[in-house]
């Protein structure tokens, strides 16, 4: 598993397309788990969210440049101090939404930057309000909007606690800076963003190009099953292209195509998914992989590269799947 940021506060674990559907035997639905980390954040605390004090920014101040922070002075705020910096006119930000930030934290009393995504050439993505993040940015970020820059002056009680994060040089008393620029925000009702793709083939299904956040039509023609995996753009999106190692923040759509019947979908749980492309089945692992995020993907997956002879619930044995997966961020 990659490197997680100092800031996330439990590892969160990876969907797998194995649980595809509500099957509980053989292969159960795969939920989100949480991996251990040490140390653990403190308990997320009910004090009260102030309006600063936090240092100023000397540099970068404007949203998404790499910010440069002074030295905290002084004696820092119990509370937790939060400072719209800029702010957005995007979408306001919801418990158990996505979020992609860029951000830079440092330590109050020496000013030690601790960590930043900006380096990294990767801003972060998470839910918030689940846990993922430490409390303090959970209580930060609640509320915002999308565009937004924030400070926040994150006390040990809203981030690790007396323990502190040893491995990031953060004691139990050290008061947090995090400068946060809110880029996106996804949640059930996100789609695809791209240009709409032809789709001419008449021997493969078709899928509607609605970008409204409803689930997408799947039209399996009249025809027998391609032997061999399809992969192909339904909205050709503008981000990188997906690697074989990444994980995956998407929305999908699965029908069998003996008879187009539903048999797993996010739209329906109204939940989005989070996976490793290592860790699901081969169809989608082929199917995803080079394809730009952003995207709506038609993949038709042979029972080889799928679940084979083995039923699922909702899946007969030696199924031929057909999905519509729109590639929504890496996380």
């Amino acid at each position: 598993m990659r490197r997680r940021s100092v800031l996330l506060a439990v590892p969160a674990g990876l969907l797998t397309l194995a649980g595809c559907g509500d099957d509980t035997s053989g292969s159960e639905k795969a939920k989100p788990s949480k991996e251990p980390s040490s140390p653990t954040p403190s308990a997320a605390p009910t004090g009260k969210v102030v309006n600063g004090p936090v240092p100023p920014i000397t540099d970068g101040k404007k949203f998404g440049e790499k910010p440069k922070v002074a030295k905290g002075s002084g004696k820092p705020s119990s509370d937790l101090a939060v400072k719209t910096v800029i702010k957005g006119n995007g979408p306001t930000v919801a418990k158990k939404d996505f979020l992609k930030v860029n951000y830079l934290g440092q330590i109050w009393s020496t000013g030690k930057v601790v960590d930043n995504s900006w380096d990294k050439k990767k801003p972060a993505v998470f839910q918030v309000g689940t846990g993922q993040v430490i409390p303090g940015w959970d209580r930060a970020l609640i509320g915002k909007k999308v565009g937004s820059r924030l400070e926040v002056a994150v006390p040990p009680a809203y981030a690790y606690g007396k323990q502190g994060q040893p491995q990031a040089g953060i004691k139990g008393t050290d008061t947090l800076v995090f400068v946060i620029d809110i880029i996106e925000r996804y949640n059930a009702k996100s789609s695809a963003k791209g240009d709409k793709v032809a789709q001419n083939n008449k021997d493969l299904p078709k899928v509607s190009d609605n970008t409204d956040g409803k689930p997408p039509t799947i039209t399996i023609p009249k025809k027998p099953a391609p032997k061999k995996l399809v992969s192909e753009y339904v909205i050709e999106g503008h981000g990188p292209k997906v690697k074989k190692t990444d994980a995956l923040l998407v929305q999908y759509k699965g029908v069998l195509w003996d008879n187009g019947k539903e048999f797993d979908s996010t739209y329906k749980r109204g939940e989005l998914a989070q996976f490793s492309l290592q860790q699901v089945v081969k169809g989608w692992s082929q199917g995803l992989t080079g394809k730009k995020v952003g995207s709506r993907v038609l993949i038709v997956v042979p029972p080889e590269l799928g679940y084979g002879k083995k039923a699922q619930k909702g899946i007969p044995a030696n199924s031929t799947l057909v999905f519509s997966v729109d590639i929504l961020s890496v996380l």
